[in-house]
């Protein structure tokens, strides 16, 4: 069908690593818990573009260079690293921060927003693209499926890179609405906002350590 073999499989694969944990997920139910429905829509919005562009660079084998040539492979992945660090480090401080003054209220709908939640389209779509690995991953993933001398492969991705955004929207729905109402239980619960906010930046701090000690393979 299109070029595609084995597409059931696909979709079964996609839902079984879209619901894997990760820092984009992570980062869309945060900004919805953070700042409410309309910033986490922004920030999934970032995540849609970032995997948009990688998908678009494994389907014309531009992807592919990282694995060919380890050196970009470590750029960008102690650039990833280092971002993903950053905003662990950042969301951290602000938590703290917003414990000491208690004049704060623990997620005002209003006000300046926590840092590392700032500008949560552009932060999402800057946490997908430097992620080397999801890169490697499209590329695996992609060509597996796409049957060998089909005329159109453009076709075939566009299909498959399609069936991937579908399944992330609904997912990263629910976690923007699930955020909603976990705002709501950190507006009564200033040590729980505190605590779950530093959780979050602790994560994101994992991740990036995470992707800094990862290989190529």
């Amino acid at each position: 069908m299109l070029g595609i073999t084995d597409f059931w499989t696909y979709v079964l694969g996609v839902v079984a690593i879209i619901l894997l944990p990760g820092p984009n997920s992570i980062f869309v139910l945060s900004v919805g818990a953070q700042r409410g429905v309309r910033a986490g829509y922004q920030a999934a919005g970032g995540v849609f573009l970032g995997d948009a562009v990688l998908m678009i660079l494994s389907a014309t084998g531009v992807a592919s260079l990282i694995a060919a040539y380890p050196t970009l492979f470590l750029v960008l992945k102690y650039a990833g690293a280092a971002y993903l660090s950053w905003v662990g480090v950042n969301i951290i401080r602000s938590a703290w921060r917003r414990w000491r003054d208690r004049s704060v209220p623990a997620a005002a709908p209003t006000g300046e927003p926590p840092a590392g939640m700032q500008r949560p389209f552009r932060r999402a779509a800057v946490i997908s693209l430097l992620n080397p690995k999801a890169i490697l991953f499209f590329v695996s993933f992609f060509i597996q499926f796409v049957q060998p001398g089909y005329p159109h492969p453009e076709l075939s991705f566009l299909v498959l890179g399609t069936v991937v955004q579908f399944f992330s929207a609904l997912y990263l729905s629910a976690l923007i609405f699930g955020g909603r109402y976990l705002a709501g239980q950190f507006r009564e619960r200033r040590r729980l906002a505190t605590g779950a906010t530093t959780a979050v930046g602790t994560l994101f701090v994992g991740f990036g350590i995470k992707l800094a000690t990862a290989s190529v393979g």
